[in-house]
């Protein structure tokens, strides 16, 4: 199987440049044609939809996996068209260009397509409301992808990290060695999800694949705030000689870091249905924590 694969340079893209090998052929694509080690690649540039259907009619993949995204969640509010063009018009373009190919899609979206009200874990059918740009350019993506035609798998994700990357994991640990105090929101709760997991659970999954399309949350199980996430992180570093020691942290309300677009307060997603759907299960959080630092360890 050839699998195009946009976002390739991405801590999910990385991950999944690695998980799918074993499908078929990963053909990446980035924005710019090249890779984090300087190796070419496809290029992808989500910011111009109507150059995607020539890419995917010239590659001919069996499969289109895209992992590319416009996530800066602040910068959104300022750049709106640009957000929309990639989270939204894009995906739809590829939707199109696979339909007409008579391909699949798979596309990740996110817990921001949420407004961040509830109380229980998140159900793929609960309603939506996105607090920003960023988050209503991605429920427009997942709408565009169901309109485009194609045969697809949505996975919205949240609290992403990895090994590599931008992403809180990395931030608290260059932090933690550059302070001996830090302060971290402790009104937010979530389920940090390891891009490892994450991508080793799409692949799973397609290989189990029996066609079907829809949304699924594709998230670890448990919960935390981004406070007790950064506590877990320092524990875990600590013990694996990653830091010294680890910094005072002082638990503070969202209020205490005014941001340009509003952060959802609550981001647990209910992955059941993609256990039952897939026969999937990746895990307690902490689990795929302790693997990421694991690998960093070893590094």
């Amino acid at each position: 199987m050839r699998i195009l694969l946009t976002g390739a340079n991405g801590q999910l893209g990385q991950a999944l440049r690695a998980s799918l090998a074993p499908l078929g052929s990963v053909l990446p694509a980035t924005r710019d044609g090249r890779l984090p080690d300087g190796a070419g690649a496809e290029v992808a540039d989500l910011s111009r939809p109507d150059t995607l259907p020539a890419l995917v009619a010239r590659l001919a993949p069996d499969l289109v996996v895209n992992a590319a995204a416009y996530t800066a969640v602040d910068r959104a509010e300022d750049e709106p068209d640009l957000a929309f063009r990639v989270n939204a018009e894009a995906p739809g373009a590829l939707s199109r260009a696979c339909a007409a190919a008579g391909i699949r899609l798979v596309h990740f979206s996110t817990d921001y397509v949420f407004d961040g009200g509830a109380t229980r874990p998140l159900r793929e059918d609960d309603p939506t409301g996105p607090l920003g740009v960023y988050g209503a350019s991605k429920l427009a993506g997942e709408q565009a992808v169901r309109e485009g035609g194609a045969g697809h798998a949505i996975f919205r994700l949240c609290w992403v990290y990895g090994p590599v990357g931008h992403n809180f994991l990395l931030t608290m640990l260059r932090l933690a060695r550059e302070r001996g105090h830090l302060r971290v929101v402790d009104d937010q709760r979530g389920t940090p999800t390891s891009a490892l997991r994450i991508a080793r659970a799409v692949a799973d999954a397609l290989g189990r694949d029996g066609g079907r399309s829809g949304t699924w949350h594709l998230a670890a199980d448990g919960q935390c705030s981004w406070h007790g996430f950064a506590r877990a992180i320092f524990e875990g570093a600590v013990a694996r000689g990653l830091l010294a020691a680890p910094p005072v942290l002082e638990a503070v309300p969202g209020s205490a870091y005014p941001t340009r677009a509003r952060r959802p307060a609550w981001s647990v997603l209910d992955n059941a249905a993609f256990t039952r759907d897939f026969g999937v299960h990746i895990g307690d959080w902490r689990e795929g924590l302790d693997e990421v630092l694991d690998l960093l360890a070893q590094a």
